[in-house]
C-alpha cells in the first residue's frame, strides 16, 4: 500500500456506543503512525458526541448525512485515501467504491466485501479470546501493523479523551448505577441494584440512576424513598451523560455503552458479566486503568456449554460495594 505522509483515513463504525468506544484506540494508533493524517470517523448521529471527545479524530462524518445526500455530494463527502470498515455495512462499502477511495479494507467473512473491498482481512470475533478493542486492530494489518497490541497496551486512553465542560452537571463524587442495557447484554437483576443503592446510601454515598427515558419508564419508582439516590433517566443528552460520568466516583453496569465510556475516561468502571462466549469480560471488559470486571464463576459449566444461564445474578451486592469502595 503506497500512502502519502498526509493520508485521509475514514474509520467506519456505525453501531452502538460501546462498540464505537472500543474502536477509538485504532484512531490513536493511526495518528501515531501518520501524524499528519486526517482521521475521519463515520458514525451514526447517536454516537457523534462520543467521537467528538476523542482528540485523535479530526473530522466526523454522519451516516444520516450520507443517506440523504445526492450521489455527487456523497462521493465528495467520502473522498479519502483509505476507508476501514470496522462495522460491516453493505451500503457504505458500495458507496466507498463508487466514491473512488483507493484502499478499502474490510473483513473477508462478509460476502459483499469481496465486491467492494480490495483488502480483506481474515479473522474471527465470535470465538476469539481477545478483547474487542484488540480485534479491531486486525484491520490495520494492510497498512503496516505487524502484531496485535496487548490489552494492557491499549487500555489507557483517558489522555486522548476530552470531557465536555457543562456547568449544569452535579458536583461529583457520586456513584452511577446504570441498571439496563437496551438488550445489549445479560442484565443484573433490578432488585439487586436496589439492594446496592441501599448499601451505598447507608455509607453516605450519593447515587445517580441513569438510563434512557424508556429505561426510566421500566425502572419506574423502584429507587424512590432511598436517601441520597436520584433517578436521572432520560434527563441528559449523551454529551451531558459523558460529563456526568466523568465526575463520578464509580459506575456500575453490565456490558453496555456507559460502562465503556467510564473506562475511556479512567473512571472506576465496575462491569457485571456472564463468562459465556462471546459476551465474557475478556472480550468486553471496559478499557481504563481502574476498570473491574466481576463474574460469579469464571468456570460456570452452563455458560461453558453455551446454555442459557443467569449466574450473573449471583454476584453479590457486597462484592460490588467493595469494588466501588476499595
Amino acid at each position: 500500500m503506497n500512502l502519502s505522509n498526509t493520508p485521509r483515513i475514514i474509520i467506519s463504525r456505525t453501531d452502538s456506543i460501546g462498540d464505537v468506544a472500543l474502536t477509538l484506540p485504532i484512531c490513536r494508533w493511526l495518528k501515531s503512525k501518520y501524524p499528519e493524517s486526517t482521521i475521519v470517523f463515520l458514525c451514526k448521529r447517536y454516537t457523534n458526541e462520543v467521537v467528538q471527545c476523542f482528540k485523535p479524530v479530526d473530522e466526523i462524518l454522519l451516516l444520516e448525512d450520507l443517506e440523504i445526500a445526492p450521489l455527487k455530494t456523497r462521493n465528495t463527502l467520502l473522498q479519502g485515501d483509505i476507508i476501514i470498515h470496522v462495522f460491516p455495512n453493505k451500503r457504505i462499502a458500495s458507496w466507498s467504491k463508487k466514491a473512488g477511495i483507493p484502499y478499502r479494507i474490510g473483513t473477508s467473512h462478509r460476502w459483499f466485501n469481496w465486491l467492494y473491498c480490495n483488502f480483506r482481512v481474515s479473522f474471527t470475533r465470535k470465538k476469539s479470546s481477545l478483547h474487542e478493542a484488540q480485534l479491531n486492530f486486525n484491520l490495520l494489518k494492510p497498512i503496516g501493523l505487524q502484531m496485535l497490541p496487548t490489552f494492557d497496551e491499549i487500555k489507557s486512553v483517558d489522555s486522548s479523551f476530552s470531557i465536555p465542560e457543562i456547568s449544569s452537571m452535579p458536583d461529583g463524587g457520586y456513584v452511577v448505577l446504570h441498571p439496563l442495557s437496551q438488550g445489549s447484554a445479560i442484565e443484573y437483576p433490578l432488585f439487586r441494584y436496589i439492594e446496592l443503592a441501599h448499601l451505598l446510601s447507608q455509607a453516605n454515598i450519593q447515587v445517580l440512576i441513569t438510563g434512557t427515558a424508556q429505561e426510566g419508564e421500566r425502572i419506574g419508582d423502584a429507587f424512590d424513598g432511598i436517601s441520597g439516590v436520584e433517578n436521572v433517566c432520560g434527563k441528559y443528552s449523551l454529551g451531558e451523560l459523558i460529563t456526568l460520568i466523568s465526575k463520578a466516583q464509580a459506575l456500575v453496569a453490565c456490558s453496555t455503552g456507559p460502562l465503556q465510556l467510564a473506562g475511556l475516561m479512567n473512571i472506576k468502571a465496575v462491569g457485571l458479566f456472564s463468562p459465556r462466549t462471546p459476551i465474557h469480560p475478556g472480550r468486553w471488559k471496559p478499557l481504563g486503568m481502574r476498570s473491574i470486571a466481576l463474574v460469579k464463576d469464571p468456570f460456570c459449566k452452563q455458560c461453558g456449554a453455551q446454555q442459557e444461564c443467569l449466574c450473573i445474578s449471583e454476584i453479590t451486592v457486597e462484592q460490588i460495594f467493595h469494588a466501588v469502595k476499595d
